[in-house]
């Protein structure tokens, strides 16, 4: 159920859209540095140094807006291995910056628009962390490495299954096969709610497993029109605030009521 569409809707991203002072930035472990030697022998690792130098020039234009990506999290996507969450007829474009097919009508989401809902969710080294849409597994692994606890759900049980497999490498990931509308009320309340499937609206469960203090990060909108990426955001005493943050395209949530 993950992925967005990269479209010519999507890449109007110079539409003005509400800028979020995203405060504090992520507390993740960042590696010695982030340009460390790629691994000899990995035939992708040019190609994965070329995608993350994309994001990295494409995330300065945006800075001061809600579309800046952390440079954590490019950090991050580095040390994740794309490849290994696509069909092998669609290795030879894991490191283009665009969605991929993954079948069952399902989409691994662009590179991009990864990084940029990780860098909304803020994870940090022990929150625990529910995805709606676990797709081809590639966002959870994104999100094991901030160190978080990551409990992803999916409901097209044959890429359950195959992403299941992938994740077994993260002991941090407890993956499982269901109704992600009614999110994961045995390991609520979360720190943060990633959602890879536009929604009609947000579900009401999912606002109800969001901790105080807790965000959300979720495409709302028709599967026929352009969808907005929205912020939601928990305060301590439970009030909930909503941002646009900019218009996006993904596969239609299923489910719910």
């Amino acid at each position: 159920m993950s992925g967005a569409d990269a479209r010519a809707g999507f890449l109007h991203r110079r539409a003005i859209v509400e800028a979020i002072v995203l405060s504090p930035w992520l507390a993740i472990p960042r590696p010695a540095s982030a340009h460390q030697p790629q691994q000899r022998g990995d035939p992708h690792a040019d190609a994965r140094a070329a995608l993350i130098a994309e994001l990295r020039a494409q995330s300065q234009d945006d800075s001061g807006t809600a579309r800046r990506i952390d440079p954590a999290v490019l950090a991050l996507l580095s040390r994740v291995p794309r490849h290994e969450y696509v069909p092998a007829s669609e290795r030879e474009n894991a490191y283009e910056n665009r969605p991929l097919g993954i079948g069952y009508g399902q989409t691994i989401s662009q590179p991009y628009i990864v990084a940029l809902m990780t860098t909304l969710a803020a994870p940090r080294a022990g929150q625990s962390i529910l995805e709606i849409g676990t797709g081809s597994g590639y966002q959870a692994a994104v999100l094991a490495e901030a160190k978080a606890n990551v409990h992803t759900i999916e409901i097209v049980e044959p890429l359950a299954k195959q992403a299941a497999q992938r994740l077994r490498r993260y002991p941090n990931v407890q993956a499982r096969t269901g109704d992600g509308y009614y999110g994961w009320k045995e390991h609520a309340p979360f720190d943060a709610i990633v959602v890879t499937a536009a929604a009609a609206s947000i579900p009401p469960p999912l606002v109800a497993q969001l901790k105080p203090g807790g965000r959300m990060v979720i495409p709302v909108g028709s599967s026929f029109f352009t969808q907005t990426l929205l912020l939601v955001q928990k305060d301590e005493r439970g009030r909930v605030r909503t941002r646009q943050v900019l218009p996006v395209r993904f596969v239609p949530l299923t489910g719910g009521p």
